[in-house]
């Protein structure tokens, strides 16, 4: 009797044990397993505000980058591409951007909160093609003034993104909300919403 006492009570103990460790051993298991249903720190990051250094962009010239898996252009206009704005806006289709998604401090003339540096989401609103920058006057026909041009279909922008009428893009390039952190330094998917006043 006394040999089976012993017996159970090593039993309990075994099964005490044992599940403690299973339990730990779970927990060791289950922390990885649902922390890999977390988004990583690169995905988070995808949608997050981006900071662009300007200082360096010469007149004329544009950058490219990424901002929510779109390239984004950043351009630097001469003094002769804004004065072609109010040029060509009789061959616009929307040359308000009445139609087109803009910030309201972006919805003018330039679209852009100062006027030699544009912001645009570089996807043409047709079928979602990454438009080319021509600023080279007749560079795609002898009339052209400059501006994007689309070569899927042939889709035409001016140099504020504006889209000519007659081609298949329906829309105007689309500006995405930014600021100025400084006058050197514009932060890409934050609106500032004293531009307007700027």
């Amino acid at each position: 009797m006394t040999s089976s006492g012993t017996d159970h009570s090593r039993r309990r103990f075994l099964t005490a044990a044992t599940t403690v460790l299973g339990g730990v051993g779970a927990a060791f298991v289950a922390v990885p397993f649902i922390g890999s249903w977390l988004p990583s720190a690169k995905t988070q990051g995808i949608g997050a505000p981006i900071d662009v250094d300007i200082s360096k962009l010469e007149a004329g010239n544009m950058l490219t980058l990424l901002w929510r898996g779109k390239p984004i252009f950043v351009l630097k206009r001469t003094p002769e591409a804004l004065a072609s704005l109010p040029k060509v806006e009789n061959e616009l289709r929307d040359p308000a951007s009445a139609e087109s998604e803009q910030p309201a401090y972006a919805q003018n003339e330039d679209r852009s909160i100062k006027p030699d540096i544009l912001v645009v989401i570089g996807v043409c609103t047709h079928l979602g093609c990454v438009p080319s920058y021509r600023p080279e006057v007749g560079s795609v026909e002898p009339t052209w003034d400059g501006g994007f041009f689309c070569p899927c279909h042939g889709s035409k922008y001016d140099l504020a993104g504006r889209v000519y009428k007659g081609v298949p893009a329906p829309l105007n390039l689309a500006v995405p909300p930014y600021r100025y952190v400084s006058d050197s330094t514009i932060r890409i998917g934050e609106d500032d919403n004293s531009a307007g006043a700027a």
